[in-house]
């Protein structure tokens, strides 16, 4: 078992690692993210898994689980990588806009979201789509994913105004997604057949959001500490490695408070930690430049295990494939229209205004959690939820990181590669 296991995670990384080469040889300019993903697919259950030989490939979504771990471990280290972003020498620049950015671009996109498909609703009728499923969808429509976004800003090491705003309001998103689900999935419980609940709408989640908060605060600035007592940033490397696994350990924790309970986003107590930590530590800047070499291959190994993931079945059913292309047009109009107002409003340049809205279109890790949660649903309502945010996060994941790219290329803030440098010479030569 043990080596099955070791082999596919081997067979997967490798897989990603050569695809991308491949698309280079064939003049494919995709990003790494999208390579890693379509490896994914390739290797999981609707490819090489079917052919069933243990340690090739995945030929069921419990066998990508059995690699969980691995996943768990990378979105942690991915939070702290974009925690680290919100310096206060930038957030003084940027700390503003990005926050009503954040808020408002979250919030249009839920509730167009949200319109469109309580529309589909009363057209269609309640065994196509009932309306829990709808208000459900909307929420889950408010988050982005920050693994595909980071990974295509360090690929081509993106730099300028968008750039610079585009990380700290991915950040931001996981905490105001969080409670526009809250509110949305206790409505739609109560419609479900149970009754408003105040405590798990208002109380857990913002008790969840403060105490994620405290929690990586108290985190970071303990790591910033203790970096002190070595000289060596080879071990200031490795404590810090020691401090975001035990972040995302207890992040797991859930305290029970009479009525109460008391949890922790992941996400944003690694993104905190990472915060406090490179404000306060002055070996910060090294030990993330190490950190980020070290976690390459983990975040690698997380896309191709995530296109691994990716179920392929939900273009089976044509009312999911409808619903699905009605959520993804809703939720893009609403990110791009968001996001461009708002800057507007806040009076950023004019290609954040352009561009900012195409680069917050990817969706993952944080839509399918709350698809998790949204399986307290139950029947049907349950099942149409999960199968439309699985058809969307195929699509976002697949064509998202190329929208990203094409976004801050026309931004001006991708420097041309050394293959297009090598390309302009050429063409300059023969011009001549």
């Amino acid at each position: 078992m043990e080596m099955n296991l070791f082999l596919s995670v081997a067979i997967a990384l490798f897989a990603g690692l050569m695809l991308t080469r491949v698309f280079k040889k064939l003049g494919m300019n995709f990003p790494d993210v999208t390579a890693f993903l379509i490896a994914g697919l390739i290797i999981g259950p609707y490819g090489m898994g079917r052919i069933a030989i243990p340690g090739v490939g995945f030929s069921s979504y419990d066998e990508v689980q059995t690699v969980g771990l691995l996943n768990t471990a990378a979105l942690g280290f991915i939070a702290f990588a974009i925690g680290s972003e919100f310096r206060l020498s930038e957030l003084k620049k940027t700390g503003k806009a990005a926050t009503v950015i954040g808020i408002v671009q979250a919030v249009v996109a839920a509730a167009l979201v949200d319109i469109a498909l309580i529309a589909m609703h009363f057209l269609l009728g309640p065994e196509v789509l009932p309306l829990p499923a709808a208000i459900t969808l909307g929420a889950i429509a408010s988050a982005t994913a920050p693994a595909a976004t980071l990974m295509v800003v360090r690929q081509y090491k993106a730099d300028g105004p968008l750039t610079r705003l585009l990380l700290p309001i991915v950040a931001l998103d996981d905490a105001v997604g969080l409670v526009v689900f809250s509110v949305s999935f206790g409505i739609a419980q109560a419609l479900q057949g149970g009754t408003l609940d105040a405590i798990s709408i208002a109380v857990n989640p913002a008790l969840e959001i403060i105490c994620s908060l405290v929690l990586g605060a108290a985190l970071g600035a303990l790591l910033s500490r203790l970096e002190k007592l070595f000289y060596s940033n080879s071990n200031r490397l490795s404590l810090t490695i020691s401090f975001v696994l035990l972040t995302i350990a207890l992040s797991f924790l859930e305290i029970p408070v009479g009525p109460v309970t008391i949890s922790f986003s992941s996400l944003l107590v690694c993104m905190m930690l990472g915060t406090v930590f490179c404000n306060m530590s002055e070996f910060s800047a090294d030990i993330m430049r190490r950190a980020e070499k070290w976690t390459a291959p983990l975040n690698a190994t997380f896309f191709v295990l995530s296109g691994a993931e990716l179920e392929l079945g939900v273009f089976a059913n044509p009312a999911y494939v409808l619903i699905g292309l009605l959520y993804i047009a809703a939720r893009s109009a609403g990110k791009y229209i968001g996001a461009r107002e708002s800057s507007r409003i806040m009076g950023c340049p004019d290609k954040v205004v352009r561009y900012l809205g195409i680069t917050l279109l990817p969706q993952a890790g944080v839509a399918l959690g709350m698809c998790n949660q949204a399986a307290a649903l139950g029947g049907g309502t349950a099942s149409i939820v999960r199968n439309v945010t699985l058809f969307s996060v195929l699509i976002y994941e697949m064509v998202g990181p190329l929208l990203t790219r094409d976004a801050l290329q026309k931004a001006g803030e991708i420097a041309p590669t050394p293959e297009h440098k090598k390309d302009r010479k050429r063409f300059q030569t023969a011009q001549v």
